[in-house]
């Protein structure tokens, strides 16, 4: 019986570089809750726990995960491979003193299993979690649809992986883990909403993009670059003037109000930060966006074909990413948004459409649903 079973403590590890180690979190959380696994899940902001030794903000008064951020919002992310490996050094230089923060935190919060969602740090994870509980399992879940080695996500120590692909799960075996050690699942952890919302009628879509000033009649593109936006949405609404679409900027308030007062042949809908994200999709025929594996995977997850950029500014961790779409012929990837009007028409060709549109929903990314089994399996052990 479930209730004889003694609950254990979760520490889901997180941080705000970017949204989707916090929304994993959450949404991974959420479930376990609703299933009512027999586990008691606190969220860390590894951000936090660290903040006393943040080389970063005190040399540029601003937290690593905000650089981060600022760089997203900004475009700056060219050269990003070259200050990842900065980045590294400085990880490294300062390994111990991580470990003793850590170590410090574990000794105080003393959890019974240790999940990871963030990437870089995990070997400090590791040795701290030895020094201070050896006997607590470590358990890192990428959040890219694959690694991006060395030492970003999969680690050579001994703990256990999971890996929403065939890449990632390949990438930790080179690296030696034992298969037992070694978790695959469907993809990556969505939202639960993204499962849970009913299906529009076609004539409640209708109603609804009327609702919103869009044609009814008209294909709709839906432009989306996280949670921080980006100044590139307003190239592409441009380039697609005569385009019917829905723009989601997230918190950046400023590139709203200026695609809000672009004049434009075809209907723009624009949305700030929105936790109606599934509901947009499923109002729009194709996705535009980064190549990150978050808004990805939820395109997919809701049918939509995408188109996304690959190039010296895309992040080194999302690369692959652009490879995933081409060979699951979910998608198209330019070298740059100067060809999305071109890539628009070719997409919307029925045949093309046809088979990109099947190919998304033949994906059966049930993540969020298979590790809180793997996690309950882990800890029983």
């Amino acid at each position: 019986m479930r209730e004889s079973v003694r609950v254990k403590t979760l520490d889901f590890l997180y941080f705000d570089a970017g949204g989707g180690h916090r929304a994993a979190a959450n949404a991974l959380k959420q479930v376990m809750e609703h299933e009512r696994r027999p586990f008691d899940v606190r969220l860390v902001n590894l951000q936090e726990v660290l903040d006393e030794i943040d080389v970063f903000r005190k040399l540029t008064g601003i937290r690593l995960q905000d650089i981060y951020n600022l760089m997203l919002k900004k475009g700056w992310t060219l050269g990003s491979p070259q200050l990842t490996v900065g980045m590294h050094l400085v990880i490294r230089l300062f390994h111990a003193q991580q470990v003793r923060v850590l170590a410090d935190f574990w000794r105080k919060s003393r959890p019974d299993m240790v999940v990871s969602l963030v990437p870089n740090l995990n070997r400090a994870i590791f040795d701290s979690l030895r020094a201070a509980l050896p006997r607590v399992p470590l358990v890192t879940i990428l959040t890219d649809i694959a690694d991006y080695p060395p030492h970003f996500w999969i680690e050579a120590q001994d703990q256990h992986f999971i890996c929403g692909s065939s890449k990632a799960e390949e990438q930790a075996r080179a690296l030696g883990r034992p298969p037992e050690k070694i978790h695959r699942v469907g993809g990556m952890i969505l939202n639960p909403r993204f499962y849970q919302i009913a299906p529009f009628s076609d004539s409640e879509r209708a109603a609804e993009r009327a609702r919103l000033g869009l044609d009814p009649a008209q294909p709709t593109g839906l432009v989306m670059f996280g949670g921080e936006g980006s100044n590139v949405m307003l190239d592409i609404v441009r380039r697609l003037e005569r385009r019917q679409l829905i723009a989601i900027c997230g918190k950046n308030e400023k590139l709203r109000a200026r695609l809000a007062a672009l004049t434009r042949h075809a209907p723009l809908f624009v949305e700030g930060f929105t936790r109606e994200v599934p509901r947009y999709m499923q109002l729009a025929d194709y996705f535009i966006g980064k190549p990150g594996p978050g808004s990805i995977s939820e395109a997919i997850a809701m049918h939509l074909p995408v188109i996304v950029e690959r190039n010296a500014w895309t992040l080194p961790q999302e690369r692959y990413n652009a490879e995933w779409v081409r060979e699951n012929e979910v998608g198209v990837v330019l070298g740059n948004f100067r060809g999305i009007a071109r890539a628009v028409e070719e997409l919307l060709a029925p045949e093309t459409f046809r088979r990109f549109r099947e190919a998304a929903a033949r994906m059966n990314n049930r993540a969020v649903f298979e590790i809180p089994g793997i996690l309950e399996r882990i800890a029983q052990a």
